[in-house]
């Protein structure tokens, strides 16, 4: 009986020993996948890498332009209090974020975080010029975000996210530099082929429901999509 009972509990380890190491495997397998996502559209960015600031300060603000318009509506949604950390990704000219520091002033910081070096120096040299002492400009890459780990409440995308030519990648740095219960807001583009200009669908990769779809797939849930602007949608997620 004690044999019995000896080789059954055997037996039962080699079990668990094996599942583990299925889960394991699969793990890694997953995560070898990952890191080997391809570019959705290779040399998506290459015109952006050193864009011509002034030329891109009359383009991104001006009263024309629909989220430059809506600037104030767009920045109280995403409810930042003083004291707050939050990312600006994709900041550009970084009107956004120059709002969004003097919004979490006193105690909070903001990063102005963009792939172009020239929108980085012109990020910097504006912020010592209004003495925006807690917004920090990052220098990203087509992978991540550079943002340190659980670092802050909010990240706001607007207008970036179809520059994403590794998505998961930079969803997966956007994760990690979330705190628990951090929230996503993201801007970008109405796509829909036969009803949206077809300029905007060969430049813009895909509409809100894969965008919607990639997000939740890296560990956000959908809370909300918020009516404001004609061309353009908003949505916002919460770190799962």
């Amino acid at each position: 009986m004690k044999e019995k009972l000896a080789r059954g509990i055997g037996y039962s380890a080699k079990c668990t020993r094996g599942v583990l190491g299925l889960f394991v495997l699969l793990s890694a397998t997953a995560t070898t996948v990952m890191a080997q996502e391809e570019s959705v559209r290779p040399g998506i960015n290459v015109k952006y890498q050193a864009p011509n600031v002034k030329r891109s300060i009359n383009s991104f603000e001006k009263e024309k332009r629909e989220i430059y318009a809506n600037r104030e509506n767009i920045l109280a949604l995403l409810d930042l209090k003083a004291g707050m950390d939050a990312a600006d990704v994709g900041a550009g000219t970084g009107f956004f974020s120059r709002m969004m520091a003097r919004k979490v002033a006193p105690g909070g910081t903001v990063y102005s975080v963009d792939i172009a070096a020239n929108f980085i120096a012109h990020i910097t040299k504006t912020a010592q010029e209004e003495s925006l002492t807690n917004l920090k400009a990052v220098l990203c890459d087509e992978k991540s975000t550079h943002l340190a780990p659980a670092s802050v409440d909010v990240v706001f995308v607007c207008d970036t996210y179809h520059h994403f030519e590794y998505p998961y990648e930079t969803l997966k740095s956007i994760h990690q530099a979330l705190r628990p219960g951090g929230v996503l807001v993201i801007i970008d583009f109405e796509r829909i082929r036969g009803i949206s200009p077809e300029k905007r669908c060969q430049h813009v990769r895909c509409g809100k429901g894969t965008v919607t779809d990639e997000v939740k797939d890296s560990g956000f849930d959908f809370l909300e999509e918020i009516p404001m602007m004609k061309e353009q949608w908003i949505r916002r997620f919460k770190k799962r």
